[in-house]
């Protein structure tokens, strides 16, 4: 079969700066705001004439992070506890023969910001300067399945105990609100439920953290409760 060189058409840019906290599928934590940044050669309003209709559209990308780790005809989902293993093409595990995923989000404007046309999308669980290479409409009719099955994720798991923040950690909520908006706390609440924790390590006394708009979110959760310990800003503070 004939070889195909597929080159980027954007990158998002997006508050999550590592890999470890993003939610592990789309729409999870809906109050995140990313943006795909489209290059400039393929900046024109005409070629997303009529996308403005769309609710909801399709980002077809990269796993770039995985791009030297080859793939694996079985791998180990994190939804099933990370110790059962699975066809990687009975996943969405980025250690694929391809490593191309697709995540749907909220399509919430259209824009040229210099010479670059520019999507703002919600519900994205993309890595910041994660590789675009198509954009396509969501089609309700088509693509929503009400029907349709997967035994092994029937629904979207969150925790649902109580989350507090320790008094220092509202204190430097209160100082990073200024800057990151009113949400924040809601993003950081998103987050933390979708349980970022490895499946094998769930130690309720240890402390985690987790990177958001170069914040070090650090938390521990136990089954009684989430805790958030503290917000301190990371050593490098761009979101781009």
């Amino acid at each position: 079969m004939q070889s195909l060189t597929i080159n980027p058409i954007a990158k998002i840019a997006s508050p999550f700066t590592e890999k470890f906290g993003i939610p592990r599928q789309p729409g999870l934590a809906p109050s995140i705001i990313a943006e795909v940044v489209v290059e400039e050669a393929f900046s024109s309003l005409e070629a997303v004439s009529g996308l403005e209709q769309c609710s909801h559209i399709w980002l077809l990308f990269i796993f770039s992070e995985s791009l030297d780790k080859g793939w694996k005809p079985r791998v180990r989902p994190p939804r099933l506890g990370g110790n059962e293993k699975l066809g990687v093409f009975a996943s969405r595990s980025p250690f694929r023969p391809n490593p191309i995923g697709l995540s749907v989000v909220e399509l919430l404007s259209i824009s040229m910001r210099g010479k670059n046309l520019v999507l703002e999308v919600r519900g994205a669980d993309l890595l910041d300067g994660t590789p675009i290479v198509d954009i396509k409409p969501y089609l309700p009719y088509a693509d929503s399945l009400p029907e349709a099955q997967f035994k092994l994720a029937k629904a979207a798991e969150r925790l649902c105990q109580p989350l507090s923040f320790s008094k220092g950690a509202q204190e430097q909520l209160s100082e990073q609100t200024t800057e990151f908006g009113e949400q924040l706390a809601q993003q950081i609440e998103e987050l933390l439920r979708c349980d970022p924790r490895p499946a094998y390590q769930k130690d309720p006394e240890r402390i985690y953290g987790v990177s958001l708009y170069q914040l070090n979110i650090r938390f521990s959760i136990s089954d009684e409760q989430i805790s958030v310990h503290s917000i301190e800003r990371s050593q490098s503070s761009d979101f781009t």
